[in-house]
């Protein structure tokens, strides 16, 4: 007897919610977060993507809702310090961000945060889809 195998991922989906979260370190790039203000911009900026990512989620019925957003936090995670990578250079004249942090400590948690962010997100979505669900019976 096999055992079921869970659903696959769609990592198409995940590139996706992963590349649109790219919205805040671009709008630091280019000063729009100083528009929105500090603190509050990049935070709000946050609450947005994830409510973004969960309503994504949760619409197309993502049958591992928890893993699908950890993995879009770690997609993030690895654009953003690769976009650092290249950019930082170009416009500061020196690498700086994760990258230019000794060790290599700050890619490492660069992608713990995300991934945390990411699996907080998919909780959140999980318990909305069984709220859902709980609803229809």
């Amino acid at each position: 007897m096999t055992t079921p195998s869970a659903p696959a991922l769609n990592w198409s989906l995940i590139v996706l919610l992963g590349v649109f979260a790219l919205v805040r370190p671009i709008l630091n790039i280019t000063g729009g977060m100083d528009l929105l203000g500090r603190p509050v911009g990049p935070v709000l900026l946050t609450v947005l993507i994830s409510a973004a990512w969960i309503a994504v989620v949760v619409w197309r019925r993502s049958a591992r809702p928890v893993l699908t957003l950890t993995c879009a936090g770690l997609v993030y995670g690895v654009l953003a310090v690769v976009l650092s990578a290249v950019l930082s250079p170009i416009l500061d004249g020196e690498l700086s961000g994760p990258l230019a942090t000794p060790g290599d400590i700050g890619v490492v948690m660069v992608l713990l945060v995300n991934a945390v962010w990411g699996a907080a997100a998919g909780l959140v979505a999980l318990a909305v889809e069984s709220r859902r669900e709980s609803l229809r019976r």
